[in-house]
Formats: structure tokens, C-alpha cells, sequence
């Protein structure tokens, strides 16, 4: 009985990073929210093939005459079908936007992980360069999770701007933030470093977060707005972690208008 319970506690130990992983993603198969037709957008179903083989999905929402492209990366649950009040704020920069499902999510094929998520980010980018769209008009956003696949994809290829709405500083650092008394850095085998690799990019950054967010501290932005290099900003927003971009709509919408100009 004895040796059968180190057994256990050895598979345990052996099983229990990968089990915290697991965590990390809370994707939706169904679009059960929606299309952008919902909120009066034309749009275009775009199937996009990762470097690895996997098929991926995402929506292609054009201006009518657009002054820039948002790549736009979500966080971790859901789909892009939860994100229609979100284009429909986007909608109004007078940009086209591309709204990605990593894979996993919605109808992309898969299963997510970090190495993953970074190769479908590259994906997306890779389809609006072959569609003819300027560097310097790729706009990358990333929303929470979506925040360190955006500053990954940013650090490694040219872009306009880079924007961070409630993103954390690095996963590990999320998971210490909200059990100190757990060996959370043992158990993650996912990083999702954004602290790291943000000084390593070159354009110009908005950090959109709000000081109550419940989730990823306020002092994650501070954090991240310190270790940008160059042209930078981080402005405060209202509310929770998941409705600061609603709460604080006149500031969020003016921050970016004037950071997109």
C-alpha cells in the first residue's frame, strides 16, 4: 500500500502542471453570439492555415474606407462571437478589423496552447500582409490572454501600433497574484511573458486598463507601461476586468481615436 501511494503522488506531481494548464483556456465551440450581420456589419468568413497545419477561423470586417487594420486577439474564453460589442466600438475608428479563433475556439480546429496561440497570431498577420495591408497600418489589440500573443507577434514582426487592453504582465504572475500560498510557477508550464518580450517591440503602445480590474492587477499595466521602450501610454478605464471597455466608453474611445490618429 505504501509503495501504491508514492505511485499516486509521483503520477500527481507528473500530472498536476499540466492539469493547471488546462485553466488557462475557457473556449466556446459555439457561436452562439452572433454574427457582426447582428450589429449591421458586412463581413466575411476567412478559414486561415497556421504554420503547424492547423485550419483556423476568423471574421474579416472591412471599412468602408478604412485608415487602419485591427488585428484583434481575444482573451481566453469564449469566441469571437462574444466580441460583438467590442467590434462594435471598433466599428466606429473607421477601421477594418480581423477577429481571430485560436485554435479551439469556435470553429478553428485544435486544441490551444501557448506555442499554438503565438503561431495562429502570426497566421492572422501573415493573411492581412498577403492581402496587400501596409505594415505600418496593422494595428495589433490584444484583449487580456490576448495581450501577451499580441506583444509576442509585435516583438517578432513590424507593425503600427500595439494596443493592451486589461492584459496581464505574464500568466504565472496572474496565478501568484491570486494564490500566493500555491507553487503556481511549479505548476504552469505556460508563460504567456509579456514583461519580457514588450522591450523588444518597436511601435508605439496604448495600454488601455482600469485600476478596479479584478482579475489582472492595475499595477500589471504600470508594469508593462515601464518596460515599453518608446512611444507609449496607459490610460486608466472604469469598471471590471471583462466591461471596463463599455464602462469607460468616452475614455476608451477617445483614447484610442487619439492614439490611432
Amino acid at each position: 500500500m505504501r509503495g501504491l501511494s508514492l505511485l499516486v503522488g509521483l503520477l500527481a506531481l507528473t500530472l498536476m502542471p499540466h492539469l493547471a494548464d488546462r485553466f488557462v483556456y475557457f473556449p466556446s465551440r459555439e457561436l452562439d453570439g452572433g454574427t457582426p450581420a447582428a450589429i449591421g456589419l458586412a463581413f466575411e468568413d476567412v478559414v486561415l492555415t497556421s504554420a503547424d497545419g492547423v485550419r483556423l477561423h476568423a471574421w474579416w470586417v472591412p471599412a468602408a474606407q478604412p485608415r487602419m487594420t485591427l488585428l484583434f486577439l481575444h482573451g481566453n474564453g469564449g469566441n469571437i462571437s462574444h466580441r460583438l460589442l467590442k467590434l462594435a466600438a471598433l466599428s466606429e475608428l473607421d477601421a477594418s478589423v480581423l477577429l481571430l479563433d485560436y485554435r479551439g475556439y469556435g470553429r478553428s480546429d485544435g486544441t490551444p496552447s501557448e506555442a499554438g496561440t503565438y503561431a495562429d497570431a502570426q497566421a492572422a498577420y501573415d493573411w492581412l500582409r498577403a492581402r496587400g495591408v501596409a505594415v505600418e497600418d496593422i494595428v495589433v489589440y490584444g484583449e487580456s490572454l490576448g495581450g501577451p500573443i499580441a506583444v509576442d507577434l509585435a516583438a517578432r514582426n513590424p507593425v503600427g501600433r500595439l494596443v493592451l487592453e486589461s492584459s496581464p504582465s505574464s500568466i504565472a504572475a496572474v496565478a501568484r497574484w491570486h494564490y500566493p500560498w500555491l507553487p503556481t510557477d511549479w505548476l504552469l508550464t505556460y508563460r504567456y511573458d509579456a514583461l519580457a518580450r514588450l522591450p523588444r517591440v518597436r511601435a508605439p503602445v496604448l495600454l488601455l486598463h482600469s485600476p478596479t480590474d479584478e482579475i489582472v492587477p492595475y499595477a500589471m499595466a504600470e508594469e508593462l507601461y515601464a518596460a515599453a521602450p518608446g512611444d507609449k501610454r496607459l490610460v486608466p478605464l472604469a469598471g471590471g476586468h471583462n466591461d471596463a471597455f463599455a464602462v469607460a466608453a468616452p475614455v476608451y474611445q477617445a483614447a484610442l481615436r487619439d492614439f490611432l490618429r
